[in-house]
């Protein structure tokens, strides 16, 4: 059989670039390389799929970055795709293939099932229901060929070669491998060598979505412990702040998780990718300004003079955080607090203040939840997804220097970037 369109990769992008194919009567060649498609898109967002988010545009936008050009950026390359294909289109498109769908705190869209499965199987079930459509499963590309004499700038894709050897023609191909994310559902970062190997610049992949490690012992008591309504902000030694934010984190033995340090792991990835050293200053108290902490340190102090200091910090912290503060403040243990000295209480303000750990590094790629990095932005048609490069070849998701917030947006740009691709073939 003769292919109009062969999709290499079976994940979100990739799936909804061949149902929108398919869709327009276009012959479809889906190669998976492992024995299932569409591996990270059941596991996403703890196996409930936060498929999208119902904010306006201009909100969207401001969550969605490149690493050339920074948060807030990579979403004005998006206009055109999600002018045809966003998150109402988005809901439309998994309703009307039976997939109740559920808005939920944050604006975040779900399967009412609660089930990433029910999003899968409405992609899945069209295509194995299509007569224009083969899925072909373990079949590993191994590269794409290209007509390299068009002229001096461009070339034309001509089809794929397996890892067997195998040589499928095709002039229009929709790069959807994934990015370096959760490596064990397949998404191994070829397709990186693939598009950097047809001229394109790949901007160096990062984690992102990710936790992050610290210099600091992390005691076994603050292990999965969680703190709520806590401030991180992400500085480097100069004070720049890179980001900050209100909301909840986790410890974990080797540094910080939860929440708010995953969103800050993307501003924060790559200089640490980078050598560059960044510190994370946690505000134990943010509704209260120094003054105001100052003022409540002393009135407790002043109505509990004759507790113990590791005894009067209950007052302050939970149990869980008194042996860090023991070990940072060096303040004598058995001290009466109406013996602390003016200096130890603001050495105790300014630590509830601005806790300080010292990053160096993140978690690896088993744990991040996207990849931050690839292809250009500026190599690629926003509109069609095509290769301003290799006409043809079509690139789509995760292979894209472009990442976003928690909170759905990651999804929908796949969904968007491979329906654009879809009606671009």
């Amino acid at each position: 059989m003769e292919y109009d369109v062969i999709v290499v990769g079976g994940g979100a992008a990739g799936l909804m670039s061949a149902v929108v194919a398919a869709g327009a009567g276009r012959r479809v060649l889906l190669l998976e390389k492992m024995d299932q498609a569409g591996r990270k898109l059941r596991i996403t967002g703890k196996g409930r799929c936060n498929l999208t988010n119902t904010a306006p545009l201009r909100d969207t936008l401001k969550h969605i970055g490149s690493s050339t050009a920074g948060k807030g950026t990579g979403g004005d390359w998006l206009r055109n795709a999600y002018g045809r294909f966003f998150n109402q289109e988005l809901m439309d498109f998994f309703e009307r293939r039976g997939v109740a769908l559920t808005v939920e705190r944050g604006n975040r869209v779900y399967p009412t099932s609660g089930k990433a499965l029910d999003i899968f199987l409405a992609l899945i079930n069209e295509l194995e229901a299509s007569p224009n459509v083969t899925i072909r499963k373990n079949s590993t590309v191994k590269n794409i060929e290209v007509f390299k004499e068009l002229n001096d700038t461009t070339s034309q894709a001509t089809g794929v070669v397996l890892q067997n050897g195998e040589r499928i023609a095709c002039r229009h191909i929709i790069l959807a491998t994934g990015g370096l994310s959760y490596p064990t559902t397949g998404s191994t970062g070829a397709g990186y060598r693939m598009a950097r190997e047809l001229g394109h610049t790949v901007v160096e992949p990062v984690a992102s979505l990710v936790a992050l490690k610290c210099e600091e012992k992390i005691p076994e008591e603050l292990t999965g412990f969680q703190l709520k309504n806590v401030q991180l902000t992400i500085r480097n030694p100069q004070t720049t702040i890179f980001t900050s934010a209100i909301g909840e984190m986790t410890f974990v033995p080797d540094g910080l998780a939860g929440p708010i340090v995953l969103s800050a792991s993307r501003i924060a990835s790559r200089p640490l990718h980078n050598g560059e050293t960044l510190s994370a200053v946690l505000d134990l108290k943010p509704a209260l300004s120094p003054e105001q902490l100052d003022k409540r340190l002393l009135s407790d102090i002043d109505a509990n003079g004759t507790r113990v200091f590791n005894d009067a910090l209950r007052l302050w912290l939970p149990a869980e955080l008194i042996p860090l503060a023991l070990t940072q403040l060096h303040i004598e243990y058995y001290k009466r607090l109406h013996q602390i000295t003016g200096e130890e209480r603001r050495r105790l303000r300014d630590w509830l203040k601005g806790v300080r750990f010292t990053l160096t590094g993140t978690h690896d790629w088993n744990e991040a939840i996207v990849t931050q990095g690839g292809v250009a932005l500026n190599e690629v048609n926003p509109k069609t997804m095509e290769s301003r490069l290799v006409k043809g070849l079509y690139i789509v998701g995760e292979l894209l220097d472009l990442d976003a917030d928690t909170g759905g947006y990651n999804l929908q740009i796949a969904f968007s970037t491979g329906h654009a691709a879809g009606e671009g073939v």
